[in-house]
């Protein structure tokens, strides 16, 4: 006599086409998407530390104060050297303008001399033609006018290059100028950067010194997070290292609602004998997500997609060959199919089951010698 079951004794499923995902379960811990780490600018110590772990900050609340008081000191000596190197290009110009002004007279002197020996010179030639002077005297007064030549040629050569040393001059001191206006510039630039301030609104997560302490020029001094969106520090087995890659899909369990996402940055260094790695999820901005919750993570290992598959259930094993009982009517019969990937919720079909097929998913192995079993009304 057939082995009879009842209705509602059993869960079935039924065979369709769709995707087979196989899992690796991994656990993670939400954190801030967006961190930045605030170093110092400048070395110096910490005066005040005005917003503290755990703070909730605005866009430009200040986080902590360096002192300020020698960098200050530093700004009002370059200023006052500043005004001294304005005042010594101020009387360069003057001395320059005066240099000028003597060395145009010069010029004028010379060329005067020059034209009136010229003019004695054409009235000496004429008396020297009626016998009214030596020519003694007349070659003298050519002598004179070569002189008087060559005495403007050598003043002109040197005043041309007392001008060139003016302007190299008043360029040296414009360059002394320029360089210590650049300095007080970037000092003040320092000195505003010396009050740290937040990029933007969020929490303050992390102070790295205390008021009092001296840091240096680069080191890290706080850490926050604008907490509008996070990601998943997560971490798994070394075991499975060979399917944490970039890119990778992973779903988060979060208050019961699994989120999707993929693997971004791995570490290359296993710690503790787990490969440690940041998941990004689509839904990055959900309610649900909190700073360090703790979330289990399935980690795409393997995925086939427009396969036959059925839901899984205790009436499968891993063996690729396994034996079900597949619905017909009244009567539930045994028959053998071959099973491909499994995965949380689907096992892909290769054989023995068709598109429409429903199946016993329960544990019926107390049937599992029978060929038929009796469905009763």
């Amino acid at each position: 006599m057939p082995k009879r079951i009842v209705p509602g004794g059993f869960v079935t499923g039924a065979v369709d086409i769709g995707s087979v995902i196989s899992n690796v379960n991994a656990q993670g811990t939400v954190v801030p998407e967006n961190e930045v780490f605030l170093r110092a600018y400048s070395s110096g110590v910490i005066k005040k530390i005005i917003n503290s772990p755990g703070s909730h900050i605005k866009a430009g609340d200040i986080i902590l104060q360096l002192d300020t008081d020698q960098i200050a000191k530093d700004i009002e000596n370059d200023v006052d050297q500043l005004n001294v190197m304005k005042n010594n290009l101020w009387k360069n110009r003057l001395n320059a303008t005066s240099t000028k002004v003597d060395l145009e007279y010069n010029m004028e002197m010379k060329k005067l001399n020059i034209t009136s020996l010229k003019s004695d010179l054409t009235d000496q030639e004429q008396l020297l033609e009626v016998g009214g002077i030596s020519p003694a005297k007349v070659e003298k007064t050519r002598q004179e006018l070569v002189i008087a030549d060559m005495e403007l040629k050598t003043t002109q050569q040197k005043n041309t290059i007392r001008l060139k040393q003016l302007d190299a001059e008043e360029e040296g001191l414009l360059l002394q100028i320029a360089m210590k206006e650049k300095e007080i510039v970037e000092k003040n630039e320092t000195l505003s950067k010396m009050t740290v301030r937040a990029p933007s609104a969020g929490i303050v997560l992390n102070i790295y010194k205390k008021e009092g302490e001296k840091v240096n020029s680069d080191e890290l001094l706080a850490q926050i997070s604008n907490m509008t969106s996070f990601k998943i520090n997560a971490s798994i087995s070394e075991d499975y290292a060979d399917i944490v890659k970039t890119g990778g899909e992973v779903s988060a369990n979060v208050n019961e609602e699994s989120l999707e996402g993929k693997i971004g940055r791995v570490l290359p260094v296993i710690e503790n004998n787990k490969v440690n790695f940041e998941v990004f999820l689509t839904e990055n901005i959900h309610p649900d997500l909190i700073p360090n919750l703790n979330v289990n993570l399935n980690v795409v290992s393997s995925a086939r997609d427009s396969v036959m598959r059925i839901h899984s259930g205790e009436a499968f094993s891993n063996d690729d060959k396994q034996f079900v009982f597949i619905v017909k009517g009244s009567k539930a019969i045994r028959k053998e199919i071959i099973t491909g990937l499994k995965g949380s919720e689907y096992i892909e079909i290769i054989s023995g089951a068709s598109i429409g097929d429903v199946l016993i998913l329960s544990d019926i192995s107390a049937y599992r010698h029978m060929r038929e079993v009796v469905i009763e009304n």
